[in-house]
């Protein structure tokens, strides 16, 4: 508590406060909202699995709309990414630095995960727990890491993707989307495949006007571009949803001819504009409020441990209802009656006390990781730390530990939940991620032309 005291006591009075506070608010939507619509109970051999209540909620569907804020979180990243990379850019550093201070803050509390589900795996494996058992839960643990899929692949592109904003303005996020409206209409028209790109163009869209927000923010915190936005982007989404073809839920509900998040749709990026619109309406104000000690000392200290209170959130329910099912103590209301409805309240209780203590647990890890070693590790021989600061050679190793890391968590998160995989985890996706993760923890022990170790 101290060290977050100092830190905020230490807070630039410039600083962008509203940011913190808008990653923050989104991370515990999306976990908040993964809680209040999962449905855990057994299947017709005993064993728990579990499914979205969306189906069976379609009163529900509409208040996705403001539940889903992961396209907020991408616009604050496109706006935190451009105000980092251009900050290293100004303190003499270059891109590929940049990516190495990132990829210590994003993986650190991933590996982590990683290696703690691989080792209850194997401990389950010696009380006798069946492989499949163990790979379902293991598989709805690791539900998150898709997220950071697409999020590691937009931060080691922010380099170029930056410097085409720069040259071409809004051009790049418009093009962006018609890629994303043309993927949609293959979609409408069964060609399914040829809308994988939208995995890549949607989240890229919704992180370039990120960058805009960072370059023409004073421009756009004016009402008269924030309400065009905000009406505007929840028109579109009414049309596209109501009126058009694409599902009202914007969060995927099993069934469905066409999901809004898998990939990302025009409906989405609507989504994004809304959310952006009103984001900007209350800046002011909020900006105000979070200058308040309290305030900002709860917003440091929820975004010190944002990234693993998103990665765990899913690991405390697979707890929670294990736990409650071996004491013959988990309920099975059908949803949306009146008792499932009630049930909701000590569920979020039960699950907020139990995050809380993994992230007591699990958080210093993620904390930790922006401290910079201001020497070279005795283990690291001068010599060798000379031929990894080249240019020509740490740049293309940073990208391939990147996509190594990336390649792990897909190839994870395509694979089935049943099956019998060593440790839970496919092994060409635990040796990938490892593999490509191990290269940049390496990367970041070498010392940049100043000196200083990347943080770790």
């Amino acid at each position: 508590m101290r060290r977050l005291r100092q830190i905020a006591e230490r807070t630039p009075a410039d600083r962008e406060r509203y940011l913190d506070l808008l990653r923050a608010v989104a991370i515990t939507a999306v976990v908040l909202g993964h809680w209040l619509i999962i449905v855990i109970g057994p299947d017709r051999r005993g064993h728990l699995t579990g499914h979205s209540a969306l189906i069976d909620l379609p009163w529900a569907h509409p208040v996705t709309w403001l539940v889903q804020v992961l396209p907020l979180f991408f616009l604050v990243g496109g706006y935190a990414n451009a105000a980092s990379l251009t900050s290293r850019r100004r303190r003499g550093g270059n891109a590929v630095e940049w990516l190495l201070d990132r990829s210590g803050r994003l993986l650190r509390p991933t590996t982590t995960l990683l290696l703690v589900l691989a080792a209850a795996a194997l401990v389950a494996r010696l009380f006798g727990v069946g492989p499949e058992q163990i790979r379902i839960g293991v598989w709805f643990a690791t539900l998150p890491l898709w997220f950071l899929v697409a999020y590691l692949i937009v931060v080691v592109l922010t380099p170029p993707m930056y410097g085409l904003y720069r040259r071409y303005g809004f051009a790049v996020p418009a093009v962006l989307v018609v890629l994303v409206a043309v993927g949609d209409l293959a979609r409408l028209h069964g060609q399914t495949e040829l809308a994988n790109g939208n995995f890549l163009f949607g989240w890229l869209a919704i992180h370039q006007v990120g960058f805009a927000w960072r370059d023409e923010r004073a421009r756009l915190a004016r009402p008269r571009v924030a309400v065009p936005l905000l009406v505007g982007g929840l028109a579109a989404l009414v049309l596209l949803t109501v009126v058009g073809p694409y599902p009202v839920s914007l969060i995927n509900v099993p069934g469905e001819r066409l999901h809004n998040m898998s990939p990302p749709s025009l409906a989405l990026l609507a989504a994004a504009a809304f959310q952006l619109g009103l984001a900007l309406l209350l800046r002011a104000p909020v900006e105000r409020w979070l200058h308040r000690p309290r305030p900002w000392l709860v917003v440091i200290a929820l975004n010190s441990v944002v990234l693993t209170i998103f990665l765990w959130h899913v690991s405390a329910v697979v707890l929670l209802a294990g736990g409650l099912y071996q004491a013959g103590l988990l309920p099975n209301p059908p949803v949306n009656s009146l008792a499932w409805l009630l049930w909701r309240v000590p569920w979020l209780l039960m699950l907020t006390v139990l995050l809380a203590g993994l992230v007591a647990i699990f958080g210093p890890i993620e904390a930790r990781s922006g401290r910079r070693r201001q020497t070279r590790p005795a283990w690291l021989p001068a010599g060798l730390c000379a031929v990894l600061r080249r240019p020509a050679l740490q740049g293309p190793l940073v990208v391939a530990g990147f996509g190594a890391a990336a390649f792990g968590l897909l190839d994870n998160s395509l694979a089935t939940k049943t099956g019998h995989t060593p440790l839970g985890l496919p092994t060409t996706a635990l040796v990938s991620y490892l593999a490509g993760a191990g290269v940049l923890r390496f990367l970041r022990a070498v010392p940049d032309q100043h000196g200083r170790s990347q943080p770790h």
